[in-house]
């Protein structure tokens, strides 16, 4: 009987990936040898990924992209207020890590060099920032148009440590069903959004252009 041809695909290197790293505790040796173990040829494995590296970073960019995927499905979603919509996406994320949690803590932990694992999240990052900059209402954000840019920014990147530090919190949660984790969750984004008050930046620009202007007066 003839041997089923394996349809090789970037979600089948994937999973064979997760699946070596998860059994062998460490990243294959060599492309080579990955390969042919799976059934496919160099060739292939480069049709869709360069090294080892990338796909490392591939499958946390995955886990985004599905969970976009999956809240985008509800019907409700696009009617969600910033927040409705932040947290959704948080629940479904770390319910995806969840899933697969073994392989993520391997893998965050599997170098000593702290920057080697924070590069796996590099397209994680970027785009993290995409769906933070796509979620951010007009209502978050001072008029000035500059201003607008830089307070745009600054919420991107502060969401984005507060996604590492809620990935911190939930790798080292042993509580059941990871609950801490949900609570840490809603308390985190409320906060930051309790944090997110225009009035006083607003306040603080205006007392800057004052301060400005009544230094050049004295010139």
């Amino acid at each position: 009987m003839a041997t089923k041809k394996i349809k090789i695909t970037k979600e089948y290197i994937i999973n064979q990936y997760m699946n070596y790293k998860l059994e062998h505790n460490e990243i294959p040796q060599s492309v080579h040898a990955f390969a042919k173990a799976n059934g496919m040829t160099e060739s292939d494995f480069y049709k869709f990924f360069g090294a080892m590296e990338a796909i490392e970073k591939e499958i946390y960019l995955t886990f985004l992209n599905n969970t976009i995927e999956m809240i985008e499905t509800d019907t409700n979603y696009s009617s969600y207020d910033t927040k409705t919509k932040l947290l959704s996406f948080y629940f479904t994320f770390f319910e995806l890590l969840t899933a697969n949690r073994s392989y993520v803590k391997l893998s965050l932990n599997n170098y000593k060099n702290q920057l080697k694992n924070i590069l796996q999240l590099s397209s994680l990052h970027q785009e993290f920032k995409k769906y933070i900059a796509s979620i951010v209402t007009e209502d978050f954000l001072l008029k000035q148009e500059k201003v607008q840019d830089f307070q745009q920014k600054a919420i991107q990147e502060a969401a984005w440590i507060q996604l590492l530090l809620t990935l911190k919190f939930w790798l080292d949660d042993d509580s059941a069903s990871f609950e801490k984790t949900d609570i840490y969750i809603e308390k985190s984004v409320k906060l930051s959004f309790e944090l997110i008050n225009i009035a006083p930046i607003e306040s603080l620009i205006d007392f800057g252009k004052f301060i400005f202007k009544e230094k050049i007066n004295r010139q």
